[in-house]
C-alpha cells in the first residue's frame, strides 16, 4: 500500500495487543489507513483492540451480527463489486473508524479497496468542485424506530429519538403510525477530515443502496460528473490483497473504501464501527 501503513508481527511483538496506543494512532493520525498482518487476529480480538481506542461502537444494521456480540458483524454480502462509498456516508452517524479483519480470504479477487478522498478532491476539475461546493448531496429513506434506536444506542421512546433527529444539521423527518421514520439527510459531499482538517471528496454518491441521491435543490448529478468521479477514484484506487489473520483500521473522515468481486463463498470477512477517543 502506498498511502497506508503496515504493521507488521515480530519476536518482539506477535501479540497485536501490546502494540503501544499512542504511537499506533500517531501512524492512524498521518496514514488514515493501517494493516496489521502477521497478528492472526480474530474477529473477537478485532473487537477488544479497537475497544482501547474507542468511545463507542456503533451497530451496522444492514449486516448480520456475530454470535451475541451485535458490533461485531459479517461483511460478505454478495460477491459482486462494491463501489466506493463512506461508510454510512448516508446518515448523520458515520463512524469515525471502520475496522475490518480477515479470517478466510477469496481464492482470487474480493480485495478490499480504498482510496483518499483528500486526493480525489484534489484532482476533480474545478466545474465539478464548484458543483458540490455550491451544492450538497440529499439522500431519502425509511427507516424503521427499533433499528434508529440501536444505530444511535438509544435504548428510548419516540420522544427520545425525536429529541435526538431535532439536534442533527441537515436532518429532516417524519415519523409514521408504524413507528418508521422518513429521513431527509442533506450533507456536503466534501467533508473536513478527522485528523488535519483537510477537505476530502467522502460520500456515498456512487453507492444508492439506502435510497436516491440527488443534490439537495432535488437536481439529479450529470453523468459526466459521476464518470469523472468513477474515472479519478478508479486512478487513485488501492487494494488490501487479504490474508487470514489481518486487522485493517479505515479513517472513516477521508477515505472511501469498496470492494472488488469474488467468486469463492468461503471469503470470510468481519467488521466494526467506532468513534475513537482520541
Amino acid at each position: 500500500m502506498s498511502t497506508g501503513k503496515v504493521i507488521y508481527s515480530c519476536d518482539d511483538c506477535e501479540n497485536i495487543h501490546r502494540l503501544k496506543v499512542a504511537t499506533t494512532m500517531d501512524l492512524f493520525k498521518s496514514s488514515g489507513v493501517l494493516l496489521f498482518r502477521g497478528f492472526g487476529v480474530t474477529h473477537e480480538q478485532m473487537k477488544t483492540f479497537a475497544e482501547r481506542f474507542s468511545s463507542r461502537f456503533i451497530q451496522d444494521y444492514g449486516r448480520p451480527q456475530v454470535d451475541s456480540d451485535k458490533f461485531v458483524h459479517f461483511v460478505d454480502a454478495g460477491m459482486d463489486n462494491s463501489s466506493f462509498h463512506r461508510e454510512h456516508g448516508y446518515s448523520p452517524f458515520c463512524p469515525d473508524v471502520i475496522w475490518f479483519c480477515c479470517a478466510v480470504p477469496a481464492a482470487q479477487g474480493g480485495e478490499t479497496t480504498f482510496c483518499d478522498g483528500v486526493r480525489v478532491w484534489e484532482e476533480l476539475s474545478e466545474e465539478t468542485k464548484q458543483l458540490f461546493i455550491s451544492k450538497k448531496l440529499k439522500f431519502c429513506y425509511e427507516v424503521q424506530a427499533d433499528i434508529l434506536r440501536r444505530f444511535t444506542g438509544l435504548d428510548g421512546t419516540i420522544t427520545d429519538i425525536k429529541q435526538v433527529l431535532d439536534s442533527l444539521e441537515g436532518v429532516n423527518y417524519q415519523i409514521k403510525e408504524n413507528e418508521s421514520i422518513s429521513i431527509e439527510y442533506i450533507c456536503s459531499a466534501v467533508v473536513k477530515t478527522k485528523y488535519g482538517h483537510d477537505d476530502a471528496f467522502a460520500n456515498s454518491i456512487l453507492t444508492l443502496d439506502y435510497g436516491e441521491a440527488t443534490l439537495e435543490d432535488d437536481s439529479i448529478v450529470p453523468d459526466e460528473i459521476i464518470g469523472e468521479i468513477e474515472k479519478v477514484t478508479d486512478k487513485l484506487m488501492e487494494k488490501i490483497p487479504w490474508q487470514a489473520g489481518d486487522l485493517v483500521m479505515i479513517d472513516n473522515s477521508r477515505f472511501m473504501h469498496g470492494r472488488k468481486e469474488f467468486n469463492d463463498n468461503r471469503r470470510q470477512i468481519f467488521s466494526t464501527l467506532s468513534n475513537l477517543n482520541f
